[in-house]
């Protein structure tokens, strides 16, 4: 596009997703390439990517999707975890291979419509509202160095997918953006995010594999997190809840939360089912944030939450609906600046947390902390300053942990006699039942 005599880009008002889709399906027909969107703004509808294509953002260009339903036909899906029909995302692909988006440009959901229709006139949502990418059943997916703001829902949604890349990305929504979690891998295999800086509304990263609704049972499987910040996020890390299908072997390390209201945080209920399993964190600094490592299989946001069996803190019978927490190592930790607790760490009175390790964690309270929940579960107060709140955990280990500020007990135990703790320092121990 020609610049204006300001130097700044002249905005063609004109959509452009007839174009671009062809320029797409062209590139496809051919065997593959790249299609390149020059620098200006570019408005347009939901696209469908292809396989073996690269959509290039130049410098300087903004893919701006504009914000009408009907530019964003129905695709089946999944919705928090259950399968249903929802807008297409704003950047589309099913079964496809060799997926790319890449380039210094912005990719632009134009959130706020949707963010106000689904806080005020829900309702007349006929169907949930768009991920910005969301990527269904593909194989050898990149995402990299690209500017992802206001998406309308989850940002990034790799569904069903193998070999997944995440990688350079920024993502931005309002705080207060509903539901505008970062990136969402959801019973994906091989799946790698490193170096992003993710500032949203909801969750920065979450794992997910589905819920009880689900007619597959699909694992998360073999993540690496690595080299990113996350900022105002209800979470850092973030397992579940949806984690019918399980979750397994993932690192997460070297990273940065700031302002979080969690920092890494599993949660999910009886009836879920799912395994979560070797989870390895190390060298995660966080500051300002609520509540630093949460377990919690009491969760009692989405459907079915309310259900009496949901909150009781009374043993159920085990069977495949019982969700099992196990081999979860975190070491090297920070948390500075922390307000409602150290730690929120919970297994079932029938399926305790196992193989749980603590290591050299350190902890310290804001002068100025705030109030809150550290974990959103029936029965759990607002806390302030308070330390590590440990129940039906077994067979684990808590070594050289650290807790400054700490109005109270550092660890308050219940229901855990296998649980060993060695070196560390605080002000004391309170054992419950």
């Amino acid at each position: 596009m020609d610049a204006t005599r300001s130097g700044a880009p002249e905005v063609d008002t004109a959509l452009e997703t007839a174009a671009l889709q062809a320029q797409l399906d062209a590139a496809a027909r051919a065997g593959g390439g790249r299609v390149v969107v020059p620098a200006g703004v570019h408005r347009t509808g939901a696209l469908r990517l292809r396989s073996h294509v690269e959509l290039h953002l130049e410098a300087g260009s903004r893919l701006e999707f504009v914000p009408e339903p009907d530019l964003y036909p129905p695709v089946e899906a999944r919705w928090e975890g259950a399968p249903t029909v929802v807008h297409s995302p704003c950047l589309y692909a099913n079964g496809e291979t060799d997926v790319a988006i890449t380039g210094l440009g912005t990719i632009d959901g134009q959130g706020q419509r949707w963010w106000d229709a689904f806080r005020h006139d829900r309702e007349s949502m006929v169907y949930p509202r768009p991920t910005l990418i969301g990527l269904h059943e593909c194989e050898r997916v990149t995402i990299r160095d690209v500017s992802l703001r206001d998406s309308p829902a989850w940002t990034v949604h790799p569904l069903l997918c193998q070999d997944v890349s995440v990688a350079g990305v920024r993502i931005t929504n309002p705080p207060d953006s509903p539901n505008t979690d970062g990136i969402n891998p959801e019973s994906c295999r091989n799946v790698r995010i490193s170096d992003c800086h993710i500032d949203v509304g909801d969750d920065c990263i979450t794992l997910k594999s589905g819920t009880e609704r689900s007619p597959e049972r699909v694992a998360c499987e073999n993540v690496t997190i690595t080299g990113c910040t996350m900022v105002h996020g209800h979470g850092g890390v973030v397992i579940g809840s949806e984690m019918s299908g399980g979750v397994r072997n993932v690192v997460i390390t070297g990273c940065v939360f700031q302002g979080t209201d969690r920092g890494i945080r599993i949660k999910s209920r009886r009836g879920r089912g799912g395994v979560v399993e070797d989870i390895r964190v190390t060298n995660v600094v966080m500051s300002d944030v609520m509540c630093p490592i949460v377990v919690n299989p009491f969760y009692f946001c989405g459907p079915d939450g309310k259900e009496p069996h949901v909150g009781d803190r009374r043993p159920y019978p085990v069977d495949d609906s019982t969700p099992v927490f196990r081999r979860i190592h975190l070491a090297h930790v920070t948390a500075r600046g922390v307000h409602a607790a150290a730690g929120h760490l919970y297994g079932l009175p029938e399926q305790p947390l196992t193989e749980l390790t603590l290591d050299d964690i350190a902890v310290s309270f804001a002068d100025d902390a705030v109030p809150g929940q550290p974990a959103m579960a029936d029965g759990v107060d607002l806390m302030v300053r308070q330390g590590f709140h440990v129940g039906h955990v077994a067979d684990s280990d808590i070594t050289r942990v650290r807790v400054d500020g700490c109005d109270g007990p550092v660890f308050h135990v219940e229901h855990s006699p296998t649980l060993r703790r060695g070196e560390g320092r605080g002000d004391g121990v309170r054992d419950g039942d």
